[in-house]
């Protein structure tokens, strides 16, 4: 930690998948993005250290913001371009803010994953009371990861849609753990984790 800011999560997420950059539109604050656009996504403690590390990164680059928010513990934010280097440019704005380096991340752990085959019709219609993304389908196949920092699932989620046809269903980003929902038949689920655990665990950073 440096001028009393750590950093959680910083990922770059370099090409937006066609339905995570939808669940995004439907769920961001700010500047929608777009499938293909490249996102920067943070996690930072304290939370209101958000404010100013997103002023500098805007003014430092043509990025634009999709989220800021702070909660009860940490601030979070998304970033969108449709130039990967413009998002860099707002990455390496940040870092110089606070005089640290991408190494001083936090790196993700994966706290659970499950897998649930044939999703019972009345937990289906449980599920989509709170989901944000697309609906489960009943007889589909269910995958959940939990990671920590929150932000990194938003790397599990654009990994797992880009290995597999699966449905968002939610993507909570934001607390003290992340959770990623996605449906689709059970090979295609399968096949969809391995990608979002590999993500994460790829993912390199500070023990912490």
């Amino acid at each position: 930690m440096k001028n009393g800011t750590s950093i959680r999560a910083l990922l770059q997420i370099d090409r937006l998948q066609p339905k995570f950059a939808a669940y995004n539109g439907a769920t961001v604050q700010g500047s929608v993005p777009l499938a293909d656009d490249a996102i920067l996504v943070g996690e930072l403690a304290p939370g209101n250290a958000v404010f100013g590390l997103i002023d500098a990164a805007l003014k430092a680059s043509r990025a634009e913001a999709t989220s800021q928010i702070v909660e009860r513990e940490f601030g979070f934010f998304i970033l969108r371009s449709p130039s990967l280097a413009e998002i860099t440019a707002a990455r390496d704005a940040i870092l110089a803010r606070l005089g640290l380096s991408i190494q001083d991340r936090l790196k993700p752990r994966i706290e659970s994953t499950q897998v649930i085959t044939s999703v019972e019709p009345y937990q289906a219609q449980l599920l989509n009371k709170w989901a944000k993304g697309s609906l489960v389908v009943p007889g589909q196949s269910l995958g959940i990861v939990e990671s920590t920092p929150a932000a990194y699932v938003a790397l599990a989620a654009n990994e797992a849609e880009k290995s597999a046809d699966i449905d968002i269903v939610e993507v909570r980003a934001v607390g003290r753990y992340g959770r990623l929902f996605f449906a689709g038949a059970e090979a295609a689920v399968e096949t969809a984790m391995q990608a979002s655990m590999a993500a994460i665990e790829a993912t390199d950073g500070r023990s912490g």
